[in-house]
């Protein structure tokens, strides 16, 4: 089941703190971005932050999950998907782990 646009901008929107947060569709599912670094995926209407030391510090025991078959681990958000300070908070703190997005190598004409 893929993920519906209500739900993701939603999502977007709950996230949404100090720093633009984005998505596009991928696959069906979606990717979000903040600071052009994928932080989370969205997928079956499910939110699925990437695992970071220093938000495991934050959440501490939370749900993990793969977002789909195959995928490492990521957090399932789920209760705490209303707590738009808190995510905000979790997503400014793994963004800042991350590293940044490799550079795109030139693409031939």
């Amino acid at each position: 089941m893929a993920s519906n646009l209500d739900f993701v901008e939603y999502v977007v929107d709950q996230l949404g703190g100090t720093k633009p947060i984005t998505y596009k569709k991928m696959f069906g599912e979606y990717a979000v971005y903040c600071d052009g670094k994928v932080v989370a995926l969205i997928c079956d209407n499910k939110l699925f932050l990437k695992i970071t030391k220093s938000g495991c510090d934050f959440v501490g025991p939370i749900k993990q999950a793969p977002p789909y078959p195959g995928a490492k681990p990521h957090f399932l958000i789920e209760e705490q998907l209303e707590n738009r300070h808190w995510l905000s908070q979790l997503i400014a703190i793994t963004t800042n782990e991350l590293p940044d997005p490799k550079p795109q190598k030139n693409k031939m004409p």
